[in-house]
């Protein structure tokens, strides 16, 4: 008789973001007159660009052309992509051969995809609170988990043990959903960790775009020593409006190697046996992105999200709530006033002031008591979200609003 996956029942009942949507679907099936505002989910407000739009015009017309018609893409990604992206590195002094970079579908794909390197008998690493795919995609694998909490007095950032006997470690920055951004100095410490023990760093930068201060590493390889411990993984997502297109990139040196094994050739491998190639649509509306009309198109599209995030945070300071990110990332992590469980101030944004945000809670044991708010929502929405946040708050501190 077939044996199904077992660990499935080791998941939670449902995910985090499927449980924000159907609560919030029975709210407004009682409150149909009321305007709701969406913060929690991170999904983007604007439209593509405009070199990307061109660009996915003009890949439909040559579809259309016997002469210019495309089939079966490489697997592995288009080498006008492949080069545009390493080219991208260039521009940031950082070294990548085309060959290194795996074009995919995006950034939650590939998080689950590349479990695929490791033997079941690795453990991971989850610093917490962290995006619930990275446990999940752990969990199903049948892997052992090891939580690493963070907090405020760390920062959300915690720092490596030479105690922790994790082989694979997921590792997000900027953060989703704290916010909290690696300094060059505490991203060394993981990497000189990694390398002794000989593990490897999973490093989510689907929100690298988002970093303005120069001194912030934007990706793992401006760190020495990266390049043999650490896989990226990058997301046009948030970065140009592609979350309904769905295209991302992955980055494996070729200098990983773990006992004798590249982990960059078994990538070419599982993608040949297990992949078809991106479309060639997608790939180039994606080579656009990295152009110089392109890149000054995103920086216009994130200064818009990054001033829905100055208007949060304003709100926040002028309360007196501790909050970290707004800044150098797209999320704002808060905590919960009056010592509220994160799941019920959802319940009281919803039901008194109509705003959605997403509960601590569901990021891990770490994140109660805290609450996440996206900032990808049109700048009208975020200001009367803003308002009405405001309002609360205040109404909270005075005694006022009923918890």
């Amino acid at each position: 008789m077939m044996q199904p996956n077992s660990h499935y029942n080791d998941l939670k009942e449902d995910y985090l973001f499927r449980m924000i949507a159907a609560k919030t679907a029975d709210f407004m099936k009682e409150h149909p007159q009321k305007k709701l505002l969406r913060m929690g989910i991170g999904d983007v407000s604007l439209p593509l660009p405009p070199s990307v739009i061109r660009a996915l015009h003009e890949a439909v017309s040559d579809q259309a052309d016997p002469l210019r018609f495309h089939g079966y893409m490489p697997e592995c990604g288009a080498d006008f992509l492949r080069e545009a992206i390493a080219a991208h590195y260039g521009k940031r002094g950082i070294l990548i051969h085309p060959s290194e970079v795996f074009v995919s579908s995006g950034a939650s794909d590939e998080l689950g995809d590349l479990q695929d390197l490791f033997a079941p008998v690795n453990a991971a690493l989850v610093m917490e609170p962290a995006y619930p795919a990275y446990a999940d995609a752990c969990v199903i694998a049948g892997r052992k988990i090891l939580h690493l909490p963070s907090s405020w007095e760390n920062g959300f950032l915690p720092v490596p043990d030479d105690r922790l006997e994790a082989d694979m470690v997921y590792l997000c920055s900027p953060n989703n959903p704290t916010g909290a951004v690696f300094t060059k100095e505490l991203l060394r410490d993981w990497v000189e960790w990694a390398n002794r023990r000989g593990a490897v760093i999973l490093f989510d930068a689907a929100y690298e775009a988002f970093i303005t201060d120069e001194d912030l590493p934007r990706s793992i390889f401006e760190i020495d020593g990266a390049k043999t411990c650490a896989i990226e993984i990058c997301s046009l997502s948030k970065t140009a409006g592609f979350t309904g297109t769905r295209l991302g990139y992955t980055v494996i040196p070729e200098a990983l190697l773990r006992q004798g094994m590249s982990l960059n050739r078994m990538w070419v491998r599982n993608r040949t046996t297990k992949t078809n190639g991106i479309s060639y649509i997608l790939q180039k509306g994606g080579a656009a992105v990295f152009t110089e009309e392109g890149q000054r198109e995103i920086r216009e599209n994130i200064a818009v999200y990054q001033k829905n995030a100055a208007v949060l945070s304003e709100a926040l300071e002028i309360v007196g709530i501790r909050f970290t990110g707004g800044k150098n990332a797209p999320y704002i992590w808060m905590n919960c006033p009056d010592r509220m469980k994160s799941w019920d101030f959802f319940d009281l944004l919803l039901r008194e002031i109509q705003v959605v945000g997403t509960p601590g809670a569901g990021f891990g044991e770490a994140g109660e008591g805290c609450f996440r708010f996206s900032t990808f929502g049109s700048p009208v929405d975020t200001e009367e979200a803003a308002k009405r946040l405001f309002g609360l708050l205040c109404g909270i501190r005075e005694g006022m609003v009923r918890l």
